[in-house]
C-alpha cells in the first residue's frame, strides 16, 4: 500500500467518525452551510417562490444525498439509504414546480437518484434521473450548440449564457444515453463539450467561467468573469470543472481530445498551485485580500486524480502528488473535525466579490471525501457510465 492510499484511509476514519454524529443531528435537512453555531442549515424548509432557483431548487441540493451515498458503499449502513432518499423524495417537488429548475439539474439528481439506482437498482430511483436529464437536454440550443446555463433574471438577458459548470453536468447526459441506448443524450453532450473546448479554454489551459452566444445564431458575443476576480482571469473552481469535466467527457465518450483537454487545463492548474497547496478564489486574483476556496481545491483534487487513471503508469505522478498535496493541506489546515461544527471544510467561497467569504459548502466535503475514495481505490464513480453500448 502506497503512503497516500494508507493516509486516506486513516483520513477516511476521521471522516466517518464525525459524519456519524453529523447525520444523526440533521436527518431531516438537506444542507448548504452552517450558520455562526457551526449547524447546518436546510434548503428544503426554506419557504421560496416557486419559479426561484433556490430553496427545493438549489444547485447544491444533490451533495447531502451523495455524501450519504459515498458512505453507505462503504459501510452498507441501511439508516444512509434511508436519509438519502429522504432527499430524493423532497427534490421531486422541483419537476412540479418547473420554473425554478436550471442546468445543475445533472449536480442535484447524479449524486442522488443515479447513485441510488446504481448501487441498489432503485428503479422509482432511475425514474428520477432519466426525468431530470430529459430536462437538461431540453435546455441544448441546437445552432450554438451549447446547453443554457441559468434562467433569467428581471434584468438579465441570459437565453445564450453558458458556464463552465455545466461541462460537469452533462454526465448526467451520457449516463442516460447509456441507461436508454438512446444516443441523442451522448449527442448532445458532446457537442456542448466541443464548444466549451472551443470557446472556454484559452491557448494557456486557463478557463473562462461564462461565455454569452447570440442564441439566435450561435455566434459567440462575449465572455464574463463571473465568480472569478475579472474578466480575463481564472477563477480556481471553474478551472476544476474543467479538469474534472472534460476527464468524464473522455471516458464516457472515449474521444481523445477530451483527455488532451483536461491535461491541458490541469497543466495550468499545477503551475499555479501554491506551496502551501492552499487554493485561492482566482489563480490571477491580487495577493491581498487572499480569499481562498477550499471547495474548488477539492473539485481540482477529484479531477487530477481521474487524468492519473487515464494516462500512463509513468505519468500518473504528475497528477497523483498535486492532488494528494491539496488534499493533506485541507485535511491539515482546513477542516474541521470537531462537534463545533457540522461541516468538515472549511474556507469556501462563492465567488471573489462576494461579500461573505470563507464559510462551509456541502459540496466541499462531498469532493473531499469522493478524492479520499479515489486515492484507496474503492467505489464507484457516478459520473461515468459503466453501460456498454454502441459508440
Amino acid at each position: 500500500m502506497k503512503e497516500y492510499q494508507r493516509w486516506a484511509e486513516e483520513t477516511l476514519n476521521k471522516v466517518h467518525e464525525k459524519m456519524d454524529w453529523v447525520i444523526e443531528k440533521n436527518l431531516d435537512k438537506i444542507p448548504y452551510t452552517t450558520d455562526e453555531n457551526g449547524s447546518y442549515d436546510d434548503k428544503s424548509a426554506q419557504d421560496r417562490s416557486w419559479n426561484e432557483d433556490d430553496g427545493i431548487n438549489w444547485w447544491t441540493n444533490g451533495f447531502w444525498g451523495g455524501i450519504l451515498w459515498l458512505l453507505y458503499q462503504d459501510t452498507g449502513k441501511k439508516s444512509y439509504a434511508k436519509i438519502a432518499r429522504l432527499s430524493e423524495q423532497k427534490m421531486k417537488k422541483c419537476f412540479d414546480m418547473f420554473y425554478g429548475l436550471h442546468h445543475d439539474v445533472g449536480f442535484m439528481f447524479l449524486p442522488t437518484s443515479v447513485f441510488d439506482y446504481r448501487l441498489t437498482g432503485n428503479e422509482d430511483a432511475k425514474r428520477t434521473a432519466l426525468r431530470a436529464a430529459n430536462f437538461l437536454a431540453g435546455r441544448f440550443n441546437p445552432v450554438g450548440k451549447f446547453i443554457r446555463a441559468w434562467n433569467d433574471d428581471p434584468n438579465v438577458d441570459r437565453r445564450g449564457w453558458a458556464i463552465i459548470d455545466c461541462l460537469f453536468n452533462i454526465s448526467l447526459l451520457y449516463w442516460a444515453s447509456d441507461e436508454t441506448n438512446d444516443p441523442r443524450f451522448r449527442q448532445i453532450a458532446m457537442m456542448h463539450a466541443d464548444t466549451v473546448m472551443e470557446h472556454f479554454v484559452r491557448p494557456d489551459g486557463s478557463v473562462r467561467h461564462i461565455v454569452e452566444f447570440n442564441p439566435l445564431t450561435g455566434e459567440m458575443v462575449r465572455d464574463y468573469g463571473g465568480q472569478g476576480y475579472e474578466r480575463g482571469s481564472s477563477w480556481t473552481r471553474g478551472q476544476g470543472w474543467a479538469i474534472y469535466g472534460f476527464v468524464n467527457s473522455y471516458i464516457n465518450s472515449g474521444k481523445q481530445e477530451y483527455l488532451d483537454t483536461a491535461k491541458k487545463v490541469a497543466q495550468y492548474c499545477i503551475g499555479n498551485i501554491p506551496a502551501n497547496g492552499i487554493i485561492p478564489v482566482d489563480f490571477k486574483q491580487p495577493e491581498e485580500p487572499a480569499w481562498e476556496d477550499s471547495c474548488g481545491a477539492c473539485v481540482i483534487a477529484g479531477g487530477l486524480l481521474e487524468i492519473a487513471k487515464c494516462v500512463p503508469e509513468v505519468e500518473r505522478e504528475t497528477y497523483t502528488e498535486p492532488a494528494v498535496r491539496i488534499l493533506k493541506a485541507i485535511a491539515e489546515k482546513r477542516a474541521d473535525w470537531s462537534r463545533e461544527c457540522d461541516a468538515i471544510v472549511q474556507n469556501c467561497t462563492a465567488a471573489y466579490h462576494d461579500k461573505k467569504h470563507h464559510f462551509t459548502m456541502v459540496y466541499a466535503d462531498y469532493f473531499f471525501i469522493e478524492a479520499l475514495y479515489k486515492l484507496t481505490g474503492f467505489g464507484i464513480n457516478i459520473w461515468q457510465s459503466e453501460a456498454k453500448v454502441d459508440r
